[in-house]
């Protein structure tokens, strides 16, 4: 790209609000709006249900992997769906297929049938139908809104997710704790946000309609679907761009995410909190993560982006290294806003750069290989948890962060492709 072009790309978008200005992205915001809040509402009306059916945090784990198993199996097979057919109808039946299972989950819940095996079907059909269905969505944004604004458009899917885990599960939570009236026994509450949820999806479903991009497929379909799984995979393995990406996203799944997981466990033991204290840490980190999303949306025209990846991926880890000795929580907040901040720019450059690397034809296939990765997290997950369990919270956290911080700038000095890339174009 020449000087020229690179100032008629920053002059492209000065505005934060550039892709929203485009119809049928405002469409596939407020699907991905809908499919968000419904999802992180879920989240957390099935664990408190399941929880107090069956006072088993091993069931919750269950329901949770019920969730992740099938987007790690069928994350190829969405990719290749993505490329070979128009991505409109899978991201406009995929919604409704979710509203109408939650909507029979509801009427299960409110008659006092439900089960604990109703909640690993319904989370094998969830992760099954996002893993298909994700792909599409994704290599559709592209398309509706040029490569120009890719960056724009990323971080405002990125803040669309980060919004609705802040107030999604705040909301659940509300629904139920009214309705409940002190009767922790109760499941009508959990019914009615089964309710709300099948209404969200319904919403998600019909905004695909008013899309007018068709996102027509770039391979013939008559290819064996085998043979273009496999081009996929090799496509990232030859390519040192693509799939060195692709290991610079998986490094924070394994190491900079383990903070979610053992924040909990860190505002009782460490901080000495309660639940309000540790609702309070969690919307710090997503209040940074929709300060993040924003700022990226303007650094659209940004240089040497492969150093910012490589870069805030490293701060990242720090950032981890430094929440693990803090013992305050206005300290924590802060530095665990900053976490969120830096995070969301790091996640949503990573994927956006991607996007710009590959082929039309690939893009499909490479976001559902980007999603598989991610399904590794519980690799990390797992021994960062036994030395916290063993040792102490703070050593789990300080192993992540350092964990995170080396990994990062090694795979960083040993991928030259990566540091040269400049806006992110091919």
């Amino acid at each position: 790209m020449t000087v020229s072009d690179a100032e008629n790309y920053a002059n492209d978008n000065r505005s934060l609000f550039a892709s929203l200005k485009i119809a049928d992205y405002q469409f596939l915001t407020i699907g991905l709006l809908g499919s968000a809040f419904a999802l992180n509402m879920q989240i957390i009306a099935q664990g408190w249900l399941v929880y107090e059916m069956t006072s088993s945090a091993i069931k919750l784990t269950w329901v949770t992997l019920s969730f992740m198993v099938p987007q790690v199996l069928f994350a190829l097979v969405g990719g290749v769906l993505a490329d070979r057919f128009p991505k409109k109808p899978i991201i406009g039946w995929a919604p409704l297929i979710n509203g109408l299972a939650t909507l029979v989950m509801a009427i299960i819940i409110l008659t006092g049938r439900v089960t604990f095996w109703d909640f690993i079907v319904m989370g094998v059909l969830n992760g099954s139908v996002l893993a298909l269905s994700m792909p599409a969505r994704t290599a559709l944004i592209p398309e509706i809104v040029g490569e120009k604004l890719i960056f724009n458009a990323m971080a405002f899917n990125s803040a669309c997710w980060n919004l609705s885990r802040i107030i999604g599960p705040a909301a659940a939570g509300f629904i139920i704790a009214i309705f409940a009236e002190g009767d922790t026994s109760s499941s009508f509450g959990v019914g009615l946000v089964y309710i709300i949820l099948s209404l969200l999806y319904l919403v998600s479903s019909v905004s695909v309609l008013f899309i007018s991009h068709h996102g027509a497929p770039s391979i013939r379909a008559e290819r064996s679907p085998l043979k273009d799984t496999l081009e996929g995979l090799m496509y990232v393995i030859n390519s040192p761009i693509v799939g060195g990406l692709i290991l610079l996203s998986i490094l924070p799944f394994l190491f900079g995410l383990s903070i979610n997981t053992l924040l909990p466990a860190f505002s009782t033991d460490v901080l000495q909190g309660g639940p309000d204290d540790l609702g309070f840490l969690m919307t710090g980190m997503g209040f940074g993560a929709i300060l993040g999303s924003l700022v990226l949306a303007k650094m659209s025209s940004i240089r040497r982006k492969g150093y910012w990846i490589i870069g805030t991926g490293a701060v990242w880890g720090m950032l981890i290294l430094v929440f693990a000795f803090t013992n305050s929580y206005l300290m924590s907040t802060i530095i665990i806003a900053v976490i969120g901040f830096v995070s969301a720019i790091n996640m949503s450059m990573n994927r956006s750069v991607m996007q710009l690397q590959v082929a039309q034809s690939m893009r499909g296939r490479i976001m559902s290989i980007d999603m598989m990765s991610h399904g590794l997290m519980p690799i990390g997950i797992l021994p960062i948890g036994y030395i916290a369990e063993t040792a102490s919270i703070q050593a789990g956290l300080f192993t992540s962060g350092l964990a995170l911080l080396l990994l990062t700038l090694i795979f960083g000095a040993l991928m030259p492709g990566i540091r040269r890339i400049n806006l992110g174009f091919r």
